[in-house]
């Protein structure tokens, strides 16, 4: 059996070796070599746009931004064995910037840890690296214009939304496009302004997962920081505007810092900001857009885009074939927030069927309401409190209502959360970084 102490001892060093990065028909082609000591090697790919025929890889501070996107990128390969030391050999890392990493890994590994009961602690690695530090140069290139990563989700569709008086500024960014994130920049307008980069992950991962190696949840929200920097300093856009909401800050576990949502946490975006600006020097700025408002909010807003409806997908499962599965936990906290502001016939139309008559859901349902467990599904899903008002404004909405409506009327969360005056509709997070433009945006669209 492979446990996470045996394939250390096995598996001492894992190997960041270097990166190739080339121009080709106005791409940006990176490939990066890693090695874990005694068992493979892996070369994962990227292709950005970039609309030119050269870009310019003699540039420093391109050079440190596709060399630090390997470093969040290394993190799917290295959660292989868990090696005790990282040997980076491609490039120099500070004392603080080591630190830095070392915050993001653990933290973003939180859920991974917790549920290969792994108990980490700050000794769960070692970052060494080679070479001497290379001077970067504030950027001083024009920019000005949005990228907006989108996902497919009602989040960055409400951004795209909130945004669209922008629209000639506006260029979306999709990795590895699907159905739903094509469709959505097509309903948004947005198609011919689309920007998408190619992610290739390298096929022995996925073997070595299949023979029982360790396999989990990594930080993926942070590659989608550095390479989304990447996409807008090489194509003149000034932001990268995020749509992460303010209960993507909540713990997944109860009284603990494992959230499956670090790198979409204000932690991680303030994290990132003060990296970028002594890192990288791109002059990009990011931040999320709907960091002041709450899940419930985004979910009022969404329920009148109706242009969005049919075409949006949040499901994990159901992703590569662009459909809602209607029955995991990502499908039942969408069809729960929204409930207080769509009917359920038109949320059976939706999701193909109502979930709201499912009671092979009540054990998702009881995670999302913090009922009889600690624990919220390990998905992108807002807090306890957010679903538990969404669920009260429903019932009282409706004269007729689907069985895990009746079933929470029979939990002691009803009483609670039904005699609470809910904060959610004019809920405002003051901990963000939206610059003063965007703040005006937000809270007039959301009359805030």
């Amino acid at each position: 059996m492979k446990t996470y102490s045996s394939l250390r001892v096995a598996h001492p060093t894992f190997f960041y070796k270097n990166y190739e990065a080339t121009t080709e028909g106005g791409n940006l082609h990176v490939t990066y070599h890693f090695e874990i000591e005694n068992l493979a090697t892996f070369s994962p790919c990227w292709v950005f746009p970039s609309g030119k025929d050269e870009v310019d890889l003699s540039d420093p501070n391109l050079k440190a931004m596709i060399f630090n996107l390997g470093l969040a990128e290394l993190i799917s390969y290295w959660k292989i064995t868990c090696s005790p030391e990282v040997r980076v050999e491609c490039g120099y890392l500070s004392p603080s910037q080591i630190s830095w990493w070392k915050k993001l890994y653990f933290h973003g590994l939180g859920e991974f840890f917790y549920l290969n009961r792994i108990n980490a602690d700050t000794n769960f690695m070692r970052i060494n690296s080679s070479g001497a530090p290379s001077p970067l140069n504030q950027s001083t290139r024009y920019l000005s214009g949005n990228l907006i990563p989108v996902g497919g989700g009602k989040d960055s569709n409400v951004t795209m939304e909130l945004l669209k008086e922008f629209k000639n500024e506006n260029r979306p960014y999709i990795i590895n496009p699907r159905g739903a994130t094509i469709d959505s920049v097509r309903v948004a307008g947005l198609e011919n302004e689309t920007l998408t980069a190619k992610r290739t992950l390298d096929k022995t991962m996925l073997n070595l997962n299949k023979e029982g190696y360790l396999n989990g949840h990594t930080p993926f929200s942070a590659i989608v920081a550095f390479s989304s920097v990447i996409t807008a300093y090489i194509n003149n856009l000034k932001y990268v505007v995020l749509s992460n909401e303010s209960s993507a800050n909540e713990s997944t576990v109860a009284g603990s810092t494992v959230n499956h949502q670090y790198s979409k946490s204000f932690e991680f975006e303030q994290d990132f900001n003060r990296y970028e600006k002594e890192y990288l020097k791109s002059g990009v700025y990011y931040f999320s857009l709907l960091r002041p408002l709450s899940e419930y909010q985004i979910a009022s807003y969404f329920a009148k885009c109706k242009s969005y409806h049919s075409i949006f997908r949040s499901c994990n499962k159901g992703s590569h074939t662009n459909i809602w599965c209607a029955d995991c936990s990502k499908c039942l906290f969408v069809y729960l927030i929204l409930s207080p502001f769509l009917s359920f016939e038109e949320l059976t139309a939706i999701f193909g069927r109502n979930m709201g008559d499912d009671e092979n859901l009540i054990p998702t349902f009881n995670q999302l309401i913090g009922h009889e467990t600690d624990e919220k599904p390990f998905e992108c899903v807002g807090s306890r409190d957010e679903v538990n008002f969404a669920v009260c404004e429903a019932i009282k909405n409706n004269e007729k209502l689907p069985k895990l409506f009746e079933y929470y009327k029979t939990t002691p969360l009803y009483k609670e959360y039904s005699e609470k005056a809910n904060p959610y509709p004019k809920f405002y997070d003051r901990e963000n970084l939206l610059p003063a433009g965007y703040r005006d945006i937000v809270e007039r669209e959301l009359n805030l």
